[in-house]
Order: structure tokens, then C-alpha cells, then sequence
């Protein structure tokens, strides 16, 4: 009985130490969290846990949390993950920030390892994923092909071509049935064999008028969206999935593997055709210009190289013109007076056009898209309010301090938050919330504004070498539609950004197209 007794009490006083020392820890717990909130004006950091407890509340309006809490804290925080994960930081819109980093101090901010890594599989050593020696010849090789004469022309053909002989013909038939389609989808499709018959020299014919699957498309995209997964989750989950070939990974390993078979067999095919008929004087594709300037030199690109090189560049044109058109339509739908004024700026061009009698006669060139300043103003400010690639991010390689004061530790991923730039009244002034392509007007012509304040198209040393290619692109699509459509947003959606590293569409957008009723006058005449 008395040993029941002292049991009983030993238990006793070791629940009670246990309460103890539970509670002491959730004091603990709660005074750190009490200092934190007291000393950090950025988001809540919990003990042990960082910023991750924070993130999960807000996840279903990520963009729009960290928009108000950047502004909240003066443009700039610190932050710090999970305890001994590694992931630690600063978020920050303000543009001296932003120059410091992808200008003044360059070499101390390129996009590490943390990032290269997640897309090493599928972009190997691309311009999109390299630093250092490795991307300063990629970007050599792209600037001195993509704005050379001869690619410019032959971009504007096949985007021509695409348009006239594809997109308005699928276009048609959708306007005749009175279908709804969603956009995205077919913008995607679009720029899918745009940008793969700029690279390679190869539509995959993604927009037939069946709108097909072609398995390099959906393997592509497959591809990406899981490798955008591996941000999502801690390094030692995906890494043990694909040690495993389990889940995500081995869906992705697969997907990596058409792609690369696809862009491989392409290099190889075009090796042969030089070989066979001493050259490709032909061809101004990419890929094409690339191996008749290196074959037969003895530090020629190697296959590798050629390889990783265009699967970089048609990651990196699909999702973003795409997604910029898909959103400039949006903003066009409640602001019918900014497409007005776009169409006054089409008829006048065409007035000025010989040789066309009715609408299908119009095609526009370089020379029509360049004089169209006013459109090219409202696909910035669409581009401003909703950019492809809302937010970005470096890694420091040492110590450092930004304009602004903020310290900056080695090993610390530096994100600047594009979409919240946009919305911040210190950048962009009072109305910054509106859609308002004026702003980017002056004496009637199209001015732009400084990188490191709009980085949309990157900045610095990386400014994007296709920023030329893009606005082309996406004129001839916005032009060309808007001259033969009426483009109406089926009501009732919820057209709200997804949560990746581009600024899709969660659900797409469903839209109906009218054909335009023009005045009896030809060509049509629009007044403002």
C-alpha cells in the first residue's frame, strides 16, 4: 500500500514538472512573439516556426497580404523561416533597393544556388537559370542574334503568319458558334508555337482549329508546374521523392524527358541539315543562326548548350506574353474607354496603309506596330498592374547593406515584390491603383520609366533580351483582335491571380467575341 502511495506521488510531481515546464515554454513562446511584434514592423516571425505560420493564414491572397504589409513597414522587412531550415532574408519594393541590387552591386546579387537547383533538371545550364561565366555568354550569343535585322524580320513573319493563319481563323469559327473560350488557354497556345517556331524553327501546332494535345506542350508544361512545386516545399521532401522516383518527381522526371528528347532531336536534325546542304542560309531561327555561326569553328556550342539555351528561352517567352495579354484584355473589359482610344490609333495607322480595301487586307508590320505608342501604353500599364512575373528574388554571396539601410547577410534570398510596387503611392503616385495608360504618355508618344521603378522586364545587366520581341508580340495580337472584335468577359467569374512564380490566372477566363460593326466609311473611322 505504501508503495502504491509513493508511486502515486512520483507521478504526481513528475506531471506536475511536466506542466511546468509546458507552460514555461508556452511563456516563453508567447513573450518571444510579444518582443517580435513590438520590435519588427514586418510580419509576424513565431518562435522556432518564422514567417511559415504567417504565410499559411494568408496563402489564399498572398499578393495582395504582402502588398500591405510592405507598405505598412516603409518598403522593406526582414524575415526568417523555420528554425535551422536556412531560409532567412528581406522583402522590399523600393526601387534604390532594387537598382543596388541588379545594377550597382550586380556580382553580389545573382540568383544562387536555392534557385538553380529546383530548375537545374529541366533548364540544365539555360540563360534563365545560369550565373556568372556560364549566362555572360548565353547573353552574349542572345543579344548579338535576337537583335540583329534578321531575326527581327523573321519574328515579325512568324508572329504574322501565326496570327492571320491561325489565331483569327480559330477566332472566327468561336464567333460564328457564339462559344465561350477561355482566353488564357489560347493565348498560351499562341505563344507556345510563336516562341518555339522563333527558337527552333518548329510549330508544334498547339493551335489548330481542334485545338489539339501536342505532347511536347503538355509535357512542357508539366514540367514547369512541377518544378515550381519544389519551392513550395521543404529541400528534404522533393529531394527524397526523387531519390525515390515517387509522386511529383517522377511525374516530373518523365515530363523533363520529352521535353529534352523533343529539343534534342531538334539540334541533332539541323546538325544534319547544315552538314547536307553546307549551311542554312534558309533559316533564321534561333536555334538555325546559333549553329550556322559556330559550325565547323573549334569551340563551337555544343549540343548541350544549344539545347538548354532554347528550352530557357520559350520558358521564358510562353508564360509571360501569354499571361500579360490575358490580363490586358481583363483590364480592357472595364475600362471601354482606354480600347476606344486604342482603336482611334489602329484606323488612323491603317488610313495612312496603301492598299487596303477591306479588313482582311490588314497586316500590320514593324513599321504599323511601332507607330502604335498609345498601345504600347496600355500593355505596360497592364504589365504594371499585373506583371507576368509578380515577384522575384536573389541570393546574397556576402555581406551587405542596402540604400536604405537594411542589412543584408550572406546566404539571404533578397525578393522584390513586383505586383506591390505597382501599388505602393510613394512609386507610382496616388492613382496607382488605376489602370491608366496616360501615365506612360508624353507630347503624344510612348516614354518609358526607369527600370529599377517598373523592373518588369527585369533590370540592370539581366534586362530581358526579348523586351522587343514581347511588346511585337503582344501588339500584333492586341491590334489584330481588337480591329475585327469585340472581346466580352463572360460575368460571374472570378478572375483572381494564381499563386506561382507566374501571374496566371487561377481559373483562366472565359470570354465571347463579336465581330465588330464598323461605320459605313472605308477604312473605319473611330473618334475618341
Amino acid at each position: 500500500m505504501e508503495g502504491m502511495k509513493e508511486l502515486l506521488l512520483n507521478g504526481a510531481m513528475a506531471h506536475a514538472k511536466i506542466s511546468d515546464i509546458a507552460m514555461a515554454l508556452m511563456g516563453l513562446f508567447a513573450f518571444s512573439a510579444i518582443v517580435q511584434r513590438l520590435t519588427n514592423k514586418g510580419p509576424m516571425m513565431w518562435p522556432i516556426m518564422g514567417i511559415i505560420p504567417t504565410l499559411f493564414f494568408h496563402v489564399h491572397r498572398i499578393y495582395d497580404w504582402t502588398t500591405e504589409v510592405l507598405i505598412s513597414c516603409g518598403g522593406t522587412f526582414t524575415y526568417r523561416g523555420m528554425w535551422m531550415g536556412g531560409a532567412h532574408g528581406s522583402m522590399t519594393v523600393d526601387p534604390s533597393n532594387i537598382e543596388y541590387m541588379l545594377k550597382t552591386r550586380f556580382s553580389n546579387f545573382p540568383k544562387g544556388w536555392y534557385y538553380r537547383e529546383r530548375f537545374s533538371d529541366l533548364l540544365g545550364d539555360g540563360i534563365f537559370n545560369a550565373d556568372d561565366a556560364i549566362w555572360k555568354e548565353q547573353r552574349r550569343v542572345a543579344t548579338l542574334e535576337m537583335h540583329s535585322s534578321r531575326f527581327i524580320n523573321y519574328s515579325a513573319k512568324t508572329i504574322q503568319d501565326l496570327v492571320h493563319n491561325k489565331l483569327l481563323k480559330l477566332i472566327e469559327k468561336l464567333a460564328k458558334s457564339n462559344d465561350r473560350i477561355n482566353l488564357q488557354e489560347v493565348f498560351l497556345r499562341f505563344t507556345f508555337d510563336n516562341i518555339c517556331t522563333a527558337a527552333f524553327g518548329v510549330d508544334p501546332g498547339c493551335l489548330a482549329l481542334h485545338l489539339p494535345r501536342v505532347p511536347f506542350a503538355k509535357a512542357f508544361e508539366e514540367a514547369t508546374e512541377l518544378t515550381l512545386f519544389r519551392f513550395m516545399v521543404p529541400p528534404f521532401v522533393w529531394k527524397l521523392m526523387k531519390f525515390f522516383n515517387i509522386g511529383s518527381e517522377k511525374r516530373l522526371k518523365e515530363a523533363v524527358r520529352v521535353v529534352h528528347e523533343f529539343a534534342e532531336k531538334t539540334v541533332v536534325d539541323r546538325r544534319v541539315e547544315w552538314r547536307k546542304f553546307g549551311g542554312l542560309d534558309d533559316r533564321s531561327d534561333l536555334l538555325s543562326r546559333l549553329i550556322e555561326a559556330q559550325e565547323g569553328m573549334n569551340d563551337r556550342f555544343s549540343d548541350k548548350f544549344l539545347k538548354d539555351f532554347c528550352i530557357s528561352f520559350i520558358l521564358a517567352g510562353r508564360d509571360t506574353s501569354s499571361v500579360a495579354l490575358s490580363w490586358f484584355f481583363w483590364l480592357l473589359h472595364t475600362h471601354t474607354h482606354v480600347e476606344r482610344q486604342i482603336l482611334c490609333e489602329i484606323t488612323e495607322i491603317i488610313n495612312n496603309m496603301r492598299g487596303v480595301k477591306d479588313m482582311s487586307d490588314v497586316v500590320f508590320g514593324v513599321d504599323e506596330l511601332k507607330k502604335m505608342d498609345y498601345l504600347q501604353a496600355a500593355l505596360s500599364e497592364s504589365l504594371r498592374l499585373y506583371p507576368s512575373v509578380p515577384i522575384d528574388f536573389k541570393e546574397a554571396l556576402e555581406d551587405d547593406i542596402f540604400p536604405d539601410g537594411t542589412p543584408v547577410y550572406k546566404g539571404d534570398r533578397v525578393i522584390y515584390s513586383i505586383f506591390s510596387m505597382a501599388r505602393c503611392e510613394a512609386i507610382w503616385g496616388k492613382d496607382c491603383m488605376e489602370f491608366k495608360p496616360e501615365r506612360w504618355m508624353r507630347d503624344g508618344q510612348f516614354a518609358t520609366e526607369s527600370q529599377f521603378k517598373y523592373p518588369v522586364f527585369n533590370a540592370g545587366p539581366r534586362l530581358c533580351v526579348g523586351k522587343k520581341f514581347a511588346y511585337m508580340q503582344m501588339k500584333m495580337v492586341a491590334a489584330s483582335i481588337l480591329l475585327r472584335y469585340s472581346v466580352s468577359v463572360v460575368e460571374g467569374q472570378d478572375v483572381v491571380p494564381k499563386m506561382t512564380t507566374t501571374l496566371y490566372m487561377k481559373n483562366g477566363m472565359l470570354v465571347t467575341f463579336k465581330p465588330r460593326v464598323f461605320p459605313s466609311s472605308n477604312p473605319p473611322v473611330f473618334t475618341a
